[in-house]
């Protein structure tokens, strides 16, 4: 049982699938994987109040190396469960939860195989139910049940379904209706948008959803599935990712540029300048694509974006931004219990390019953020302008920082809490109070002449890490920071701040 709760990443499943990595071994097995799926259908059954014998789950994966084995495993025990299985193939994690929905399908549950942005050595398993992604807690139960349970190899094959056929044509309408254009069925004629795929699950959008609706999509690269992802980690935050999705677009002289990871439930931008939109930016985009039709509402954001950000979506665009903690998880939530408390709010999104909106079922579709926008740049073609302007008043940033301060001993977090607690209360007595309402570490803004700029100290979800984000107007701002920084912790010395000398 301990071994498979290692496993466990926040809201999903991640571990060591194969070798090849100096000093990391396989710990996400076929057998792990065979446990825990077993134990998801058990857990689903007792959730829908069905027999196991009556369930219907949909098991998709992206491009990784280990995809096919570990697809296997969970059919065999999900089958051994006497489970209707359907294997939809190489898909995106968004269009996996969106197999719940359909009609076509209305499946009782959906697996994504997947480990995100992480390199190929690895792998993990996302869980959906028509209520979205399963929580922290679910999964905790589902590994503890998983460690009671035998592994098993159910008779039974999966059925094949083309679940991404019908999840583009979704994606195609949705631009058709939004966009509206006179010639209906091809909305992004005359527009040419280059995809990065990064060689994960991505490639269809280029295919499946530009082309049948008349885009260019000359120059995209990398829309070959290959678990090894030879050309560029596939991560939104990736600077090498970043730079060559705007080489793309720069080099095809194109209209937008689209760059997902590898399950497509992030997304990031590049306009035909060169200009990267992403972190803050992106967050700033879709805010502003979405204020014409939510006026004076809510967009829920993770805790490291800028105090450039709060002023644009609160002073230019007239919304209201309420940070909260990272994890997009914790984001999508916050956003669901403020709609519940009729606190209007049609956006959730972190700086990663984890965006999710109400009209979507709050789920981080990457794919659906770029629908967003590419309803946006069509209908601002119609009107003689560019997407750029949607981001009219957003301020660039100037010296952007980040640091990781590694804490050592056992009681990492409760020694890390007790730093942070202190350093806020030093910052206070130098004339920098902490800023309030805010859910996560101490953040800090900096209005004098000495110091202009913001930083925020915060413990790390997962590991022994107090992580420091900052951003300062002027030069030699950030060096300041950091100075009274190293005043804050000292005295602490499990804290390692050496990495600000």
């Amino acid at each position: 049982m301990a071994d498979l709760r290692k496993l466990q990443n926040g809201s999903d499943v991640r571990g060591i699938a194969v070798e090849g990595v100096e000093g990391e071994h396989v710990n996400l097995t076929a057998d792990a994987v065979n446990r825990i799926a077993q134990a998801y259908a058990i857990w689903l059954a007792k959730r829908l109040k069905k027999e196991p014998k009556d369930l219907v789950i949909g098991v998709g994966h992206d491009s990784r190396i280990t995809a096919d084995a570990l697809k296997s495993a969970a059919f065999a025990g999900m089958c051994g469960q006497g489970v209707s299985c359907r294997d939809c193939g190489l898909v995106s994690t968004p269009s996996m939860f969106m197999t719940t929905v359909f009609p076509e399908f209305l499946f009782d549950g959906a697996v994504m195989i997947t480990a995100s942005h992480l390199p190929f050595n690895r792998n993990g398993m996302k869980f959906f139910t028509r209520e979205g992604g399963l929580e922290h807690e679910d999964i905790a139960e589902i590994l503890d049940l998983a460690g009671s349970l035998d592994v098993c190899d159910g008779e039974g094959a999966a059925k094949s379904v083309c679940s991404l056929t019908v999840y583009t044509a979704h994606l195609r309408d949705k631009i058709k209706s939004g966009v509206a254009a006179e010639d209906y069925e091809h909305p992004l004629k005359g527009l040419k948008v280059v995809v990065d795929a990064g060689n994960g699950a991505g490639g269809f959008f280029a295919e499946q959803v530009l082309k049948p609706l008349g885009a260019d999509i000359g120059g995209s690269q990398f829309l070959e599935p290959d678990g090894m992802f030879p050309n560029h980690i596939p991560n939104p935050e990736n600077k090498k990712a970043m730079e060559a999705i705007k080489s793309a677009v720069l080099g095809s002289h194109a209209d937008l540029g689209l760059i997902f990871d590898t399950d497509v439930d992030r997304m990031s931008a590049v306009l035909p300048d060169g200009a990267q939109i992403n972190r803050d930016a992106i967050i700033a985009m879709i805010a502003s694509v979405l204020s014409e039709e939510h006026p004076g509402e809510t967009v829920v954001t993770d805790s490291v974006t800028s105090d450039r950000l709060q002023d644009f979506l609160e002073n230019r665009l007239g919304m209201k931004q309420h940070r909260f903690k990272r994890g997009y998880k914790n984001v999508i939530n916050e956003a669901i219990r403020l709609n519940k408390e009729g606190v209007m709010t049609p956006l959730a999104i972190e700086t990663s390019g984890h965006g999710a909106l109400k009209e979507n079922y709050f789920l981080d579709d990457g794919a659906y953020l770029a629908v967003k926008l590419l309803i946006a740049a069509a209908r601002a073609a119609k009107d003689g302008k560019k997407l750029a302007s949607y981001l009219e008043g957003f301020r660039e940033g100037f010296d952007e920082r980040e640091f990781r301060f590694e804490i050592a001993g056992e009681d990492y977090r409760s020694y890390g809490q007790q730093a942070l607690e202190t350093a806020g209360e030093r910052a206070k007595a130098m004339g920098y109070p902490a800023v309030p309402n805010n859910y996560e570490g101490v953040r800090i803004s900096f209005h004098d002449e000495h110091i202009r700029g913001w930083l925020l100290f915060r413990m790390s979800l997962h590991d022994p890490v107090i992580a420091l984000n900052m951003e300062g107007e002027r030069p030699g701002d950030c060096g300041r920071m950091i100075d009274a920084v190293k005043q804050w912790f000292a005295g602490f010395d499990r804290v390692d701040i050496s990495c600000l000398n």
